[in-house]
């Protein structure tokens, strides 16, 4: 080590001064003493005499080690802030409901999107089967300032009320769609059969993604019946929701959001949209009152500025 320091720094007095550790003759022999012990290096004689190139080497290199280690660990602590900080900044969001307002506050209030993500910090909550579950507080809230609301609401009735139909959409008429879409053997198979024909399976694959979902889904659909305490005939629970839902729309206004569809419209009809093409669907719009409403909102996103 000694030999290593002297060939870095050869001048040892030099790299003393450097250091702000210069010699100072008037140093009392017994500490000059205990320097050069502690070094291995010549008596008290010597060491009065010049400085010791071995104890200025091993000085050397216990500070630049110890340099070294405090450079190091602030490094280390300056990365963590820095994850810690991105962390926050770049919170994943996997709730549809979450991104729908996060995405909605951006558009009315041009916040920056970092700052609207944190107005739904995550929470964890048990659910009804006594797991742990995330949740995401203000999730059907739109952040907005008291004119922004007032021109995009109207009024607090209306924000309220796209509010408690998004909700309802999520606790409720999402979980009626796979009893319904997988209620039979018949129908699971056609369900089925449609996602392998738009999914461009293979022939082997196809098939067995067919018959292994169907009868798959065919049980769980099953499961879930009972665990949302659906009706024998689950239809009998998709069609009392949809006409509780034109009832809530109403006959003075197209949508719920009145003239145009609001958050709760996008909501039912995003639900309701991933059964078309199926019987359950067929069954949907012929025994309720919700096809016109239905059609209006598809004719509303279709002429929709891109």
């Amino acid at each position: 080590m000694a030999q290593a320091a002297r060939a870095l720094w050869p001048g040892g007095r030099a790299l003393a001064w450097r250091l702000g550790g210069r010699l100072v003759q008037g140093l009392p022999a017994q500490s000059r003493t205990g320097f050069a012990g502690a070094a291995g290096g010549p008596g008290p004689a010597a060491t009065a005499r010049k400085g010791n190139p071995r104890l200025l080497g091993a000085a050397a290199l216990a500070l630049g080690g110890a340099m070294g280690l405090y450079y190091t660990a602030r490094w280390h602590l300056h990365a963590q802030d820095l994850r810690a900080k991105c962390s926050a900044a770049q919170q994943q969001l996997n709730d549809s409901s979450v991104i729908i307002s996060a995405l909605k506050t951006y558009l009315v209030s041009g916040q920056p999107l970092e700052d609207i993500i944190t107005y739904y910090p995550p929470m964890k909550a048990m659910n009804d089967q006594g797991k742990e579950v995330t949740e995401f507080c203000n999730k059907y809230w739109l952040m907005l300032d008291e004119k922004e609301a007032q021109r995009m609401y109207g009024g607090k009735e209306a924000r309220t009320e796209e509010m408690k139909w998004r909700q309802w959409a999520d606790d409720w008429l999402v979980h009626l769609i796979s009893p319904n879409v997988y209620r039979t053997p018949a129908e699971a198979l056609a369900s089925f059969d449609y996602i392998v024909r738009e999914g461009k399976f293979g022939a082997v694959e196809g098939a067995m993604a067919k018959y292994l979902g169907a009868a798959a889904m065919y049980l769980i659909s099953k499961r879930l019946k009972s665990r949302h305490h659906l009706q024998d005939n689950v239809r009998e629970d998709l069609y009392e929701a949809a006409d509780k839902w034109v009832a809530a729309v109403g006959k003075d206004r197209p949508f719920m959001g009145g003239q145009e569809p609001n958050l709760a419209d996008l909501a039912v009809y995003g639900v309701l949209r991933v059964m078309e093409g199926l019987e359950a669907f067929d069954d949907l719009m012929q025994h309720t009152r919700i096809q016109p409403w239905y059609l209006r909102v598809e004719k509303a996103i279709a002429e929709a500025p891109q």
